[in-house]
């Protein structure tokens, strides 16, 4: 499987493509981040995050674009900014009919460190060592942009199993 992490953010938006399977060595494809400068109107800021995320699904072709769930922030600007960065890669994903999966923080941060309060330095280092690195993926948007895709890795075909299970009832049911 191969997935496009997107750590979505307006002046930063973390992106990493990452192949492999549950239970099997995973490999980092592209890590990267796209950047914007603040003082460039919303507008034309939105459409470069845009195009950077359509350059990388035509140069890498993934299966799902994972994202990270826009959860709660303090700070509402930066909450509007992350959420319209999110919704350029689910733009993205619709036009292509690339698969989406939304996972918070802490379901990101549970699945390559084994603890949902574990800090930014603690997912770099797992993502590190998880791909085999030799340098950590900075800034840190490109590490989470890194653990969300193997979070999607690592638990996206669980869940869509158990969501095929449940579709699978529901058709069995209503044939009764």
């Amino acid at each position: 499987m191969r997935v496009l992490g997107v750590d979505p953010g307006l002046t930063r938006c973390g992106v990493a493509v990452i192949e492999g399977a549950s239970g099997r060595t995973l490999t980092a494809i592209h890590i990267g981040v796209l950047v914007t400068s603040p003082q460039t109107p919303i507008e034309l800021r939105l459409a470069a995050v845009e195009r950077g995320i359509e350059e990388l699904v035509d140069q890498f072709d993934p299966e799902v674009i994972a994202i990270e769930r826009v959860f709660s922030q303090h700070n509402v600007r930066s909450a509007m900014g992350t959420a319209q960065a999110a919704a350029m890669a689910l733009v993205v994903a619709g036009r292509r009919g690339i698969s989406v999966a939304m996972h918070t923080p802490t379901e990101v941060k549970a699945a390559v460190t084994g603890s949902g309060r574990a800090d930014k330095a603690q997912v770099t280092a797992m993502v590190t060592r998880i791909l085999g690195l030799s340098v950590a993926p900075k800034p840190a948007d490109a590490a989470d942009a890194v653990a969300i895709a193997v979070c999607q890795i690592w638990r996206g075909a669980a869940q869509r199993r158990i969501n095929e299970a449940i579709a699978a009832a529901a058709i069995s049911v209503g044939a009764r």
